[in-house]
């Protein structure tokens, strides 16, 4: 589902309009969709009174077109217009199919506005569409204004965009109406799935207008919406002859003494995913504490200063990444300054395996030099205090390999890009996008609506915002997600919006369980990423 901006939009219009496409025809598949979105709706046939307020805009349009099928099925329709619409055939159409139209320039008071909003079940928001900018005015504000101090009760489907929302940047006037339902044209519009807009736009739908194949200005979009149906594509085949080799080997590299759970979580996430084994790569004091309650891992003992994951373990781990197809650093680590050696040796592929040995006949010394190794590192993912110990690291985008995925939530990425949190906040979208192309990795900027990027300009959005993920834990569960992923097989990129997306219904299916998004833990969400699988097939 591809996600425009107002101008990447018009462009596309035109350009199908300048193929002959026309105007007229996509209006008409614009309202006859948003009539069967409410046809569906209402599968009882109990509420079918609706109103629509029409502004002199496309939308308006749009909803003028949508009553003429819902007067045919049944429907009582009252047209509303706030600017006049003298002769235009849409009006023509709506009266003559039974419809009854109210000027805004006739309604005294606008008590014709209150007496139609008290027989309605359905509001059709067709006022303003994905022009407007800040501020709102008249008539446009006296009607929005009415509209909110009556308190509609009924359904509110707005067209495109609810009125008085600035598609672009999200801002929005403060009458702007709060629909249940936005059904957006073609594509959803950037400024929806910002804040504070998105908490005006309720369900998000896609009416599709069959434009012409080969639109370079719709091809050229390469930001999307993450949807049930391209994550199931994404996800591999699991075929009745596989064995544990098929799906891959996840090595988990997580924990010190003072986070254990992030290595419990991050690994059990990588093996509900589908990974066909995983080990994890720990200090030596937490097996205990992990082994007994993860006891389907198998396990690297790693040497430790006090816990901590010591810079020597780098070439323990370098003798156990043959079979590892994907490799998950920093959950849980902490940030001392061995750990970050540790991580310095393992992505520069220095490891200090053996001193040389020099002498003269029987006489061995130890040399002054050592000897180091290069390793063929897996796909990575980093996250939490691995990102904190890569800003130490001079050039650290330079020693990950291509494609790697690191998982910033706003605070981590404001302490690798040295930017304030509120600006990285204000522009999630160029942010990620610019970065992932400098630092040539994929970047999954955490937070509400989540955006993944690749290097290449391509983004994807989950449009969810759900605080039940605001809890300790819960990216650790990501992490393990998006790394069980890679491990089968998946790109990093598409395994990072699948990872993301599934990551994000299982907070959702977790807060309906338990009963309330406070309540959600992270092993709450990491036991309902089986429900997403399910409901996914």
């Amino acid at each position: 589902m591809k996600l425009v901006t107002v101008a990447e939009m018009r462009a596309i219009e035109n350009e199908a309009n300048q193929k002959g496409y026309s105007y007229d025809l996509m209006m008409e598949k614009a309202g006859n969709g948003v009539a069967e979105k409410l046809l569906y709706w209402n599968t009882d046939q109990t509420k079918k009174t609706v109103t629509a307020f029409v502004g002199s805009g496309n939308n308006g349009g749009d909803a003028l077109t949508a009553l003429v099928p819902l007067l045919a099925a049944g429907w009582t329709a009252f047209a509303y217009l706030v600017k006049d619409r003298k002769d235009d055939p849409l009006v023509i159409k709506v009266e003559k199919a039974g419809g009854e139209i109210i000027l805004y320039p006739d309604d005294n008071k606008l008590k014709k506005l209150d007496d139609i909003l008290s027989k309605s079940d359905v509001l059709l928001d067709g006022l303003l569409g994905t022009g407007f900018q800040l501020p709102l005015k008249d008539p446009y504000l006296s009607v929005l204004k009415e509209i909110n101090k009556k308190n509609f009760k009924g359904y509110v489907m707005a067209i495109d965009c609810p009125s008085a929302v600035d598609c672009d940047s999200g801002q929005v006037a403060d009458d702007c109406i709060k629909a249940d339902t936005t059904v957006c044209m073609e594509a959803i519009k950037v400024g929806l799935l910002s804040f504070p807009a998105y908490q005006y736009v309720g369900r998000l739908d896609v009416v599709s207008l069959d434009l012409p194949r080969g639109l370079k200005s719709l091809e050229g979009v390469k930001r999307e919406v993450a949807t049930a149906e391209c994550v199931r594509q994404l996800l591999p085949n699991r075929p009745l002859q596989a064995h544990k080799g098929t799906f891959g080997t996840a090595l988990v590299v997580a924990g010190s003494i003072n986070y254990t759970g992030a290595a419990l979580l991050s690994g059990k996430a990588a093996y509900r995913i589908g990974a066909g084994l995983v080990q994890m790569g720990v200090p030596g004091p937490l097996y205990a504490a992990l082994a007994g309650n993860f006891v389907e891992a198998t396990w690297i003992l790693l040497p430790h200063d006090m816990g901590v994951i010591k810079a020597d373990g780098a070439a323990l781990l370098n003798n156990n990444l043959k079979k590892a197809t994907a490799l998950l650093l920093g959950p849980g680590w902490g940030v001392e300054d061995t750990t970050k050696e540790f991580l310095e040796r393992i992505l520069s592929g220095n490891f200090t395996s053996q001193r040389k040995k020099s002498g003269i006949g029987f006489v061995m010394m130890d040399a002054d030099e050592e000897e180091f190794e290069k390793s063929n590192l897996p796909p990575i993912v980093v996250d939490a205090d691995g990102l904190k110990l890569l800003q130490k690291i001079e050039n650290w985008f330079k020693l990950l390999p291509k494609n790697s995925v690191i998982t910033p939530h706003p605070g981590e990425m404001s302490v690798l890009t040295e930017m304030p949190i509120n600006e990285i906040q204000n522009d999630r979208l160029r942010i990620a996008r610019e970065y992932a192309a400098l630092w040539n990795q994929v970047v999954v900027l955490k937070g509400a609506m989540t955006v993944i990027s690749a290097p290449d300009e391509r983004q994807t959005i989950v449009a969810v915002a759900n605080p039940a993920l605001a809890r300790a834990g819960t990216g650790d569960v990501l992490a393990g997600i998006i790394t069980g992923l890679i491990a089968q097989g998946i790109e990093p990129y598409q395994a990072s919006v699948a990872g993301v997306w599934i990551h994000a219904q299982a907070g959702l299916e977790a807060s309906e369980f338990v009963g309330h998004p406070a309540a959600v833990m992270a092993t709450d969400v990491l036991n309902a990423i089986p429900r997403v699988l399910e409901k996914l097939g």
